[in-house]
């Protein structure tokens, strides 16, 4: 008994909108998942992921 419901999570969600914006390391352009405001810095899929605390 699989359904596509159960892969996709279950919710109808429109998909997210993405906006664009400049890393505030590389100066890269990327795409993020909210509207950046300017009071806090943006990073790249690389750079955050440098800037990440590890997980233990």
């Amino acid at each position: 008994m699989y359904d596509d419901r159960r892969r996709s999570g279950g919710f109808d969600r429109p998909p997210r909108e993405l906006h664009d914006a400049t890393c505030a390391d590389c100066g890269q352009q990327t795409k993020v998942p909210f509207k950046p405001d300017g009071a806090r810095p943006v990073y790249c899929r690389d750079c955050y992921a440098k800037r990440k605390p590890q997980r233990y």
